[in-house]
């Protein structure tokens, strides 16, 4: 019984923003777990590598390119897999991008552009998806918070600001979808190491300063972050809505450390 809570064979979960990082290593964790999965972004050849890892594994899955800023890329998707499929039981939204610098004279355009992808473009994807499954009052949607979204970092104003209100998002689609039985949850994850921040995570005081604040004493692994993506995708969580599952080695927890 145990076991079969966790099973997610028979499900059809899309990954936005899924072949890389954090996103490819959710989209690989669900089809371990059972479900055939596509995984979409913007770049081809990334989507043909995962594709490739999902079939692997002895899943389904379709060789989609999507982008969160255009809706009708969205849109497309969405069309293709139910088409291939028959629904879309799960969505996780992952696809995000960042910018460091001093919030005095950040330029208005790249604020926006970070606000467009991590937030509006999260929106986009649950309107997109959400449609589908309120028409079949069953779905499960995972949105990516952040530290930031709890936490002021130095110098990521945008990204906080976008965060924060994925978290936000989360709740109140959660208040409005839940009764339709569409699950609206978040994952919040520490920091974790990835090919894109190894050199600041191990070279720069700022890296430092992030492990020192982690009680484990450590960055996470991205695969880490699979079980609360399954957690939230299974039947397991049937009673779990409007909650961000923070997995982040006691960062959110953490005061003085030493």
């Amino acid at each position: 019984m145990t076991t079969s809570l966790f099973n997610l064979e028979g499900k059809t979960a899309v990954v936005i923003g899924g072949n890389s990082g954090i996103g490819q290593a959710l989209a690989l964790g669900l089809a371990e777990a059972g479900a055939d999965v596509i995984a979409s972004s913007r770049r081809k050849e990334a989507v043909e590598e995962t594709a490739k890892q999902i079939e692997a594994l002895g899943r389904k899955t379709l060789r989609l390119t999507a982008d969160v800023a255009l809706r009708t890329s969205l849109e497309k998707l969405r069309d293709a897999v139910i088409s291939a499929f028959g629904k879309v039981d799960v969505l996780v939204n992952c696809a995000g991008i960042t910018s460091k610098g001093p919030t005095l004279n950040f330029a208005e355009e790249r604020w926006q552009e970070i606000l467009d992808t991590n937030l509006t473009g999260t929106l986009r994807g649950c309107q997109v998806f959400g449609e589908h499954m309120l028409e079949r009052k069953a779905g499960r949607i995972i949105n990516i918070a952040s530290l930031t979204t709890h936490l002021g970092l130095f110098e990521v104003a945008a990204y906080g600001a976008s965060k924060a209100g994925v978290g936000s998002l989360t709740k109140m689609l959660a208040v409005e979808w839940s009764c339709h039985g569409v699950l609206v949850n978040a994952i919040l994850p520490g920091v974790f190491r990835t090919a894109l921040n190894t050199n600041l995570l191990d070279n720069t005081p700022r890296g430092r300063e992030f492990l020192t604040r982690t009680p484990m004493g450590r960055f996470g692994d991205v695969r880490e972050l699979v079980g609360a993506a399954v957690f939230l995708a299974s039947e397991a969580s049937s009673f779990v809505t409007g909650t961000l599952v923070v997995v982040d080695g006691g960062f959110l927890a953490s005061g003085v450390n030493q």
